[in-house]
């Protein structure tokens, strides 16, 4: 999320030029509230949907389920283990009928 003190000095400059200094201190004070209420209803929500699932799931990280976090991990892991050496190259000698695994279709 990354703001840095550039980027809110920057959004403190324009609120006080659209909204004057009489003004700010209230709008503060409403975007807090707003934050507050907004990280009240997700905290609701989470201890509902493990309420709801059940004690075998109270474990679970939301975060883990995250798409994101899954392809980070498999990015950042170390990396597989080398294939085994398989001879590609093999040549069919004239009339050698190539291999067939019936199984396989």
């Amino acid at each position: 999320m990354g703001l840095g003190w550039m980027e809110i000095g920057a959004i403190l400059i324009v609120a006080m030029l659209l909204f004057g200094p009489d003004r700010l201190p209230g709008l503060a004070r409403q975007a807090a509230q707003f934050v507050r209420m907004v990280r009240q209803m997700a905290d609701n929500a989470k201890s509902e949907l493990s309420r709801e699932l059940g004690d075998e799931f109270k474990d679970v990280n939301l975060r883990d389920l995250d798409p994101r976090a899954a392809v980070r991990d498999v990015m950042f892991s170390a990396p597989p283990p080398p294939a085994p050496d398989v001879k590609r190259d093999r040549v069919l000698r004239p009339g050698e009928v190539p291999p067939f695994d019936s199984e396989a279709t």
